[in-house]
């Protein structure tokens, strides 16, 4: 962890994306600390269109095998509630576990003990059609954890909010492919001054907060640090009666297979499936302006990645052999729509928020590690605490950018993974993306 003089109130701060990391960051400056000359740049409008932080529906979940963050989702639950009511819905979260189980499961009750007690348990998984009786899944052979306090929330429609809010309190939030699309960071000497857009114009700034998540190679080489990791979703459009028999089921996974499934949306009655995993990796050449030229994975920066509905056909079967364990009524039902959601992974999936140990001048707020957006409504606090030397030294050392050094690509993760390893895709598959 990396300690420096946070920015004068005045001084201008950019922030380069606007996903949750990037906004949560410019509302707690600009809404709550007093900061007057906050930028927000990104591709695309918020939500946008290829982004992690959008889609119809993210996992709200108390859930966690480390304390730090099962201290966080209480906060963040609450926030939900009072500032995000529109959007999020209170419905249950079931985990089921093959087997012996799943050790992540494990860790997470015990976190939950030192929290005081929300999971309930169920060696026998078929219990849970007594108390929650709208469950469509095959409980037999499986061992239940459930907790009533879980939910979802839709992404967009509170990244939404969120960015109306930044407005509001007075933050510029700039998007398109030329001035919202950073190509360079705008180096003097050893220390970053701002950034170079796409139309070649630089914007100057007292602090540059990265916060662009799967992109961030494509800025800055740190690969030992986080890496990129798409995983795949699914869409199968209802009718209004098969929607309405499945009103009350809870967000559900299969923890082993690290597939899960959320009710149908209200209004238009689709019924999303997607994997926790350790996804699909890709072959880029990346271009920071400032380092040599290299391959490693990560979405395109100059093109909209969730324009063409491809999924590896291995992926696609995941998802549906995932569905036949927790909806079968509807796991050969024709997809709507398909995307790979990107993730910014670290190696034990904790997030990165620290200034630059290197860098003067850049702070860096990102490694969402696929758990980071259901923290919307707290987590720009703890980054801001971060910034302003404020944060408990424990959580900065936890959230540190780590030295560089030989770390490849795959990144472990929490422990809450499930399903096959980290897959390169073809040439032919890059190419249908």
């Amino acid at each position: 962890m990396t300690s420096r003089p946070p920015p004068a109130k005045s001084d201008p701060i950019i922030i380069v994306g606007a996903g949750v990391f990037g906004l949560s960051t410019a509302f707690e400056l600009a809404g709550r600390r007093g900061y007057t000359n906050v930028t927000v740049l990104d591709r695309f409008v918020p939500p946008a269109v290829d982004g992690s932080s959008v889609d119809i529906s993210r996992i709200i979940r108390f859930d966690y095998g480390d304390e730090l963050y099962g201290v966080m989702a209480r906060e963040a639950v609450a926030g939900w509630a009072a500032e995000y009511p529109d959007h999020y819905h209170q419905c249950g979260f079931l985990m089921l576990n093959e087997g012996q189980g799943f050790e992540y499961t494990r860790h997470c009750i015990e976190v939950d003990e030192a929290l005081g007690r929300t999971i309930e348990l169920y060696d026998d998984a078929t219990r849970m059609r007594e108390r929650a009786p709208g469950i469509p899944a095959k409980l037999e052979g499986f061992k239940a954890f459930y907790n009533p306090k879980g939910g979802w929330a839709d992404a967009a429609s509170s990244i939404g909010q969120l960015a109306s809010r930044c407005s509001q309190a007075g933050v510029s939030i700039v998007s398109g492919p030329r001035r919202g699309t950073v190509r360079t960071l705008l180096y003097e000497g050893a220390r970053v001054a701002g950034v170079q857009t796409a139309d070649g114009g630089t914007l100057r700034a007292a602090l540059v907060v990265l916060a662009a998540g799967a992109w961030t190679n494509h800025l800055l080489r740190v690969t030992h640090a986080s890496s990129a990791s798409a995983q795949p979703v699914g869409f199968i459009r209802l009718t209004e009666a098969e929607a309405a028999g499945l009103r009350g089921m809870p967000v559900m996974i299969n923890s082993n297979k690290g597939v899960f499934v959320f009710p149908p949306t209200p209004g238009t009655n689709i019924l999303k499936v997607a994997r926790h995993g350790y996804g699909y990796a890709t072959a880029e050449t990346v271009d920071d302006g400032h380092t040599e030229p290299s391959v490693l994975s990560c979405p395109r920066r100059d093109a909209n990645n969730a324009r063409h509905s491809y999924m590896p056909d291995d992926a696609q079967e995941g998802l549906r052999d995932g569905l036949r364990d927790l909806v079968p009524e509807f796991a050969e039902r024709p997809w709507s729509r398909l995307r790979l959601c990107w993730y910014s992974d670290t190696p034990e999936g904790d997030f990165i928020v620290d200034n630059h140990p290197q860098v003067p001048g850049l702070f860096l707020a990102t490694g969402g590690s696929g758990h980071g957006f259901k923290f919307l409504p707290v987590l720009g606090k703890y980054i801001v605490d971060c910034l302003e030397n404020k944060a408990p030294e424990s959580l900065r050392y936890k959230w540190r950018m780590r030295p560089e050094s030989n770390a490849g690509e795959i990144k472990i993760g929490d422990g809450s993974r499930g399903g096959p390893p980290l897959r390169t895709l073809t040439a032919l598959e890059q190419s249908k993306l």
